[in-house]
């Protein structure tokens, strides 16, 4: 079992980091870089085996068209020189993974562009990946944000874990993603020769557990499976990106999570970790799982 770090976003703001809306948590990078370190080193004590960039919010979505083409591939570098930093400085056996965001925003299968999605996923692939050991594609909302992934990174020289969210207002035998397409129709459209692990993030931890036993019955018996949910409630009763701060659930304590990862692992799920809400203090209970 490999452990995942947690929600570095909603971490940051609880720390009290430059935080605010529409930078998210790109305004550390620019204003505060020590809080990302901060972070990254809580997420670390707490058992994190696996740390990702503070990358996501480096998308024209989140910090302006004018900013990303004047400082993107700064802020990338940048993101990936502190998870590095990190790294170095513990003696533990620390991986660090490229975040690589959904470039249009998160939830937004419908305004995805191929050919624009791939202009800023390049600029990722370029400045993030000589700081990391893994590429993490994080909350892929549909089959054309999967294929576009593994066009870019397919030949990056590290492993490609893909990470997707689903629906959270229904609990299927088969989850779709939130573009309302089938997760075994996304699963069909991977090529597991250029894929490591697939994921699931970003979505409540309810729905998780279909999506691993799916994913445990469909995918070839080498590939990793993976959940960190978040501690939103349902994404669709929230504030949309970028006009506030979506609600967190107040009946998903540590305890709480860790027996959902204990289901998530008696399913299948190798890797475990948490995203947004999901803290330090969560992820400290999951090390339980490597007994």
């Amino acid at each position: 079992m490999e452990i995942l770090d947690g929600g570095i976003g909603r971490y940051l703001k609880e720390i009290g980091a430059p935080f605010q809306q529409p930078e998210w948590s790109a305004l550390a990078l620019m204003e505060d870089p020590s809080s990302v370190i901060t972070a990254h080193q809580a997420f670390v004590d707490a058992g994190a085996q696996v740390i990702t960039t503070n990358s996501y919010a480096v998308v024209p979505f989140h910090i302006g068209e004018e900013r990303f083409a004047n400082r993107g591939a700064e802020l990338i570098a940048l993101s990936g020189q502190l998870a590095q930093k990190v790294k170095e400085s513990t003696s533990q056996n620390i991986k660090v993974a490229a975040g690589i965001p959904p470039v249009f925003g998160s939830y937004s299968p419908d305004d995805f562009v191929t050919a624009d999605a791939v202009t800023m996923l390049e600029v990722f692939k370029q400045h993030l990946l000589p700081f990391t050991d893994i590429v993490l594609a994080e909350t892929q909302s549909s089959i054309d944000e999967v294929i576009t992934i593994q066009k870019v990174f397919a030949d990056c020289g590290q492993p490609l874990w893909i990470s997707m969210t689903l629906e959270d207002e229904t609990e299927s035998p088969d989850p779709r993603l939130r573009s309302g397409e089938l997760l075994s129709d996304a699963l069909s459209a991977i090529n597991f020769d250029q894929v490591e692990a697939i994921l699931f993030n970003c979505s409540q931890p309810e729905v998780m557990a279909a999506a691993v036993a799916l994913s445990a019955e469909c995918l070839p018996p080498n590939i990793g499976i993976g959940v960190y949910a978040n501690g939103f409630r349902p994404i669709s009763n929230t504030i949309q990106a970028n006009d506030g701060y979506s609600t967190m659930r107040d009946d998903l304590t540590p305890q709480d999570y860790l027996e959902f990862a204990r289901q998530w692992k008696a399913l299948g799920a190798t890797i475990v970790g948490g995203c947004c809400g999901i803290g330090p203090e969560h992820i400290a209970l999951l090390k339980a799982l490597k007994d």
